[in-house]
């Protein structure tokens, strides 16, 4: 049995294209993915301090995140809205992706970032406003105050 030779071109590189086709597509699955949201990073609300902060012991199943500013505007899915009467629609809007993933309304945790300088009561309107769609699960953020050493032998 006689075997064809195939000549050696000396090209040993091998086509990348859908090495680079696949690592974009999952790129852009990552980024349809991920939830960006400007209250988290948001410079506007400057957490209050607290000696009880502790971070969260659980993950939730799906979280909700409602900033409100020292002016009291608050800041929703990316979005500043005025008021907490017209947080509504914002707020049907995150129910429905909670249910798209399969969770129910339960188990959506909220969680308002207040900055140090809001009224009491303007948080009070945006977790009425919460309440009132059904949304019972609330978590408030603050910022860790630094530990002071008291000189101490355990300081």
């Amino acid at each position: 049995m006689k075997f064809k030779q195939v000549a050696d071109t000396g090209d040993d590189s091998a086509d990348l294209t859908p090495m680079i086709d696949m690592t974009f597509q999952l790129i852009a699955f990552f980024m349809v993915l991920i939830n960006f949201t400007n209250a988290e990073a948001s410079d506007e609300i400057k957490l209050p301090d607290s000696d009880l902060a502790r971070p969260p012991e659980t993950i939730p199943d799906f979280r909700l995140l409602l900033g409100v500013e020292s002016n009291g505007k608050i800041i929703a899915g990316g979005r500043i809205i005025d008021k907490a009467s017209l947080l509504k629609p914002t707020l049907d809007r995150e129910i429905d992706n909670a249910r798209g993933m399969r969770v129910e309304r339960t188990k959506i945790k909220v969680i308002i970032r207040a900055h140090r300088d809001a009224k009491m009561g303007q948080v009070q309107e945006v977790m009425q406003a919460c309440r009132d769609v059904g949304l019972e699960d609330f978590t408030f953020r603050v910022k860790e105050r630094p530990r002071r050493s008291s000189g101490g032998r355990f300081g």
